[in-house]
């Protein structure tokens, strides 16, 4: 796999992304609407930086190694930080 020499911010954002999504995809979350627009903000964020812009950047697999480089494993680590954000009522299906 190629390396990519990925800011550090650029790194946050996407793995607060990752932890965002996740938090979004527990049953019942609370502030729904709130994780969903967190998760705009940081798409733009991410979508928007500089690094896409220098050479490096410029190649799709840059923008699959970032995901990959910052999403393994995290599971535990979005459902831990949003976990005190759930509701103790069951989800309804809207079907």
């Amino acid at each position: 796999m190629e390396r990519f020499p990925f800011p550090d911010d650029l790194v946050r954002a996407q793995q607060e992304w990752h932890d965002t999504y996740r938090a979004l995809t527990l049953p019942c979350p609370r502030r729904a609407t709130e994780l969903r627009r967190r998760l705009l903000a940081l798409s733009v964020r991410i979508h928007w930086h500089p690094f896409w812009s220098t050479p490096s950047g410029r190649t799709p697999s840059a923008r699959v190694e970032l995901r990959q480089l910052t999403g393994g494993g995290r599971c535990a680590a979005g459902a831990a930080q949003f976990g005190s954000r759930l509701d103790a009522a069951p989800r309804h299906s809207h079907a």
